[in-house]
């Protein structure tokens, strides 16, 4: 990793059916995040949960400057990185077992403002997701 990829956080994953609360700053986006510029939906689907996660690491899989960290039945997670100067986002999805949805948080290691970055990340998932029709 780069320069300015920063250090892994040591507390993403979830607790008591959370993600990890969003920071302040205009930099991240999540499902589970109670202030407006923060919230984002969260990703629906209707098959079982162990198909949505396959085809969520699929999609995940087929975006570019990506690795997979962790893989569980119910959350992934994932660094994607920029291209140009390697700036890291952590972001991390997780499916509760009784309901159909993908709840996921998208957020950057360092700086103050993404300039909607997380945010086009997390749409281009959902689009590539549900076009898969899971």
């Amino acid at each position: 990793m780069g320069l300015l990829s920063g250090k892994r956080p040591t507390d993403l994953g979830v607790r008591g059916g959370r993600l990890k609360p969003v920071p302040s700053s205009p930099n991240a986006v999540s499902s589970q995040a109670t202030t407006p510029y923060h919230a984002i939906a969260p990703i629906k689907y209707r098959s079982d949960r162990d198909a949505a996660m396959a085809a969520l690491v699929e999609v995940v899989k087929s975006m570019p400057r990506v690795e997979i960290v962790t893989r569980a039945a119910d959350y992934l997670y994932a660094e994607f990185s920029t291209a140009l100067l390697g700036f890291v986002d952590d972001v991390e999805f997780y499916l509760p077992e009784d309901e159909k949805i993908i709840h996921v948080r998208s957020a950057s290691r360092l700086g103050h403002s993404d300039l909607g970055v997380n945010r086009t990340r997390v749409e281009e998932i959902r689009a590539r997701f549900s076009a898969r029709a899971v």
